[in-house]
């Protein structure tokens, strides 16, 4: 499990935010704890979109190595 850095506001009657490490993961909610579901949702989406890209990239044998970082 990775952790990942969320910034986030209010706006008038909206809860905006992003996440830092991951470009393109950014929501806006009523709530903050919408928000906050919300932007674990798109940081799940995201990486696994581009898992499946980099998985097509790649040609003949290959291996998956996890790293801890």
């Amino acid at each position: 499990m990775n952790q990942f850095t969320a910034i986030i506001k209010k706006e008038g009657d909206w809860w905006i935010g992003w996440v830092e490490e991951v470009p393109g993961a950014n929501a806006q909610e009523r709530t903050k704890e919408e928000l906050l579901a919300s932007l674990q949702e798109a940081v799940r989406d995201i990486l696994e979109i581009r898992r499946e890209e980099a998985r097509r990239q790649v040609e003949g044998n290959y291996e998956e190595v996890p790293l801890a970082v």
